[in-house]
């Protein structure tokens, strides 16, 4: 990697342990943000799938922040849940915060995440709109 890429840490407690940044921002203005849960201040924000989608975007949200970036900037999400049931209202909060940007999307069911009661997962991607 070059030092034209940039790179968000926000200090979640997997970063460090992990090796990983919440966001790198590449020179062509894309964005990547690596999955984000409804983990706040160090704490699992629990609560039920719609609410730990909107938390969980909102540590997306807070990256791109640090970027510059903002949610009409999302050109692609993606989310994992762990149960089916749940389409209804992770999609309900995701139509919620993106509707008027209208991103790329996908919803994948998965066995589960490092934390049993994390029940939803996001990832982001970005675009500036040119060169960084």
């Amino acid at each position: 990697m070059t030092d034209s890429v940039r790179k968000v840490v926000t200090g979640a407690p997997w970063e460090d342990a992990f090796g990983y940044s919440r966001a790198v921002e590449l020179p062509n203005g894309t964005v990547l943000v690596s999955g984000c849960t409804s983990v706040v201040d160090g704490q699992i924000a629990e609560g039920g799938p719609y609410e730990q989608t909107v938390n969980s975007f909102d540590v997306a949200f807070d990256a791109l922040k640090q970027l510059g970036l903002g949610a009409e900037h999302v050109v692609r999400t993606r989310m994992y849940l762990t149960h089916a049931r749940d389409v209804d209202e992770v999609g309900r909060a995701h139509k919620e915060l993106f509707d008027a940007v209208r991103p790329a999307a996908s919803m994948i069911i998965v066995s589960g995440f490092v934390d049993p009661r994390l029940v939803v997962e996001v990832e982001v991607e970005a675009y500036r709109g040119g060169n960084a």
